[in-house]
């Protein structure tokens, strides 16, 4: 309850006393002693509030990505193009005439001419600086993780994938989380428009022999999915069940397995991890070929963080003596995220990430910015964006970081597939 000059001003006429300044008036002044009570609430309640808040996510959705009630992926200029494939006005104007490269479409009403997606992709394979994932290379996995949420986790994810399709990889996400925020990253209500049986629950239950069954398309050209839902969750009992149950059985191996078959299909397959050490979060790990752990530079999600490796690193010694599981990783990298550089404690905070995780913090970091806050109301991302309404230097200082993070990533595996082929 906020409090009021005035009642304030009567409980001091009420005690006959007057206050100063110095003097904070006591509570039973200011406040009434006993709160009208409110209705109890049941479990009928609670599921009324759940249906409506369903609903209403839905009309939000809708709202916000009128006139089109499923994301649609981005169109770009001409220029966006050429920027994109790194090339000149000359050339592009050239391959446009002499190639049989997508011709874009025109404009209505105008000579001037758009790309779609699809198109882009088509074009920097032929035209950008695209190197080809070598011949009987499997995909990469990447986890993307943390313990503690709000990190920047989910969107680290998607903005990296959509990154590297535009640099003409193919990606699989894959959503462990029961948030389901990066099912949700993609247009899709996950608890009305996902059933069970779209997730890794199947697979899970030994209903399914591969995670094959749960890949589906996107709006996003050159990105499939593997969707999430709340009752994921069931996921962390299912799992120490078969352990105990079934002779033989390695949990840890459950995503590693079931991914196996998807490997000769994509470049790289992320997976969003959900924010605590999990039967799930585990598995992933083990899964993965690199770590990419998103931190901001505030003191709290600092010290998060170091709770993050001391367990990490108990868990790994535990499997090492215990289970006799030998596992290393191409990488593991730590991302500054959502880096304000108006708070006073920032560079502070920075300085102790950068001091305490030496090599592995990526020489760039991503700003915290308007333009992530205003694509993320939309259900975007920054590569979701084609045009900005707002200051185009704020746009382009986050896009920028993006894409030297994406560009690191994709410098990276191309050296890893490299040195495995050799």
């Amino acid at each position: 309850m906020s409090v009021t000059k005035n009642s304030s001003t009567a409980g001091r006429a009420r005690s006959g006393k007057k206050k100063t300044s110095a003097q904070p008036a006591h509570i039973a002044e200011i406040e009434p002693r006993y709160k009208p009570i409110l209705p109890r609430q049941t479990i009928k309640d609670i599921v009324s509030l759940s249906e409506y808040a369903s609903q209403m996510l839905v009309e939000v959705r809708n709202v916000m990505l009128e006139p089109h009630p499923r994301k649609r992926s981005p169109r770009f200029t001409p220029q966006q193009l050429q920027r994109i494939c790194g090339i000149d006005p000359q050339r592009y104007s050239y391959a446009l005439r002499s190639t049989d490269l997508p011709k874009g479409s025109a404009l209505e009403n105008t000579s001037k001419r758009s790309f779609s997606l699809e198109e882009v992709r088509t074009w920097f394979r032929a035209e950008g600086n695209f190197e080809p994932r070598p011949e009987g290379a499997l995909a990469k996995t990447i986890a993307i993780g943390n313990f503690k949420g709000g990190v920047s986790k989910t969107s680290t994810a998607m903005n990296l994938a959509q990154g590297l399709t535009l640099l003409g990889r193919s990606c699989l996400l894959v959503d462990l989380d029961p948030q389901a925020s990066l099912t949700t990253l993609f247009g899709i209500l996950p608890d009305t428009e996902i059933e069970d049986e779209q997730t890794i629950l199947p697979y899970i239950y030994d209903a399914q022999k591969s995670l094959e069954y749960a890949v589906m398309e996107t709006y996003w050209d050159g990105i499939d999915l593997i969707p999430a839902k709340s009752s994921l969750f069931s996921a962390e009992f299912a799992l120490p069940s078969n352990q105990t149950r079934k002779a033989g059985y390695k949990f840890w191996e459950v995503i590693k397995n079931g991914l196996e078959p998807l490997l000769e299909k994509y470049d790289v397959v992320i997976i969003d991890t959900p924010p605590a050490l999990s039967y799930l979060t585990i598995s992933a790990f083990m899964a993965s070929d690199g770590i990419i752990v998103p931190i901001p530079p505030s003191a709290l999600d600092y010290a998060s963080s170091a709770q993050f490796w001391t367990l990490f690193a108990d868990l790994a010694v535990s499997f090492q003596s215990s289970a006799m599981v030998e596992k290393s990783f191409d990488f593991i990298h730590v991302l500054l995220s959502k880096v304000d550089m108006s708070k006073s404690a920032t560079p502070y905070v920075r300085d102790w990430i950068r001091t305490t995780y030496g090599h592995h913090v990526l020489p760039f970091e991503i700003p915290l910015t308007t333009v992530a806050e205003v694509a993320s109301t939309e259900f975007g991302t920054i590569y979701d964006i084609t045009k900005y309404e707002g200051n185009r230097d704020t746009y382009l200082r986050a896009r920028s970081a993006y894409d030297q993070f994406v560009l690191h990533i994709d410098q990276q595996l191309l050296a890893i597939w490299a040195s495995e082929s050799g």
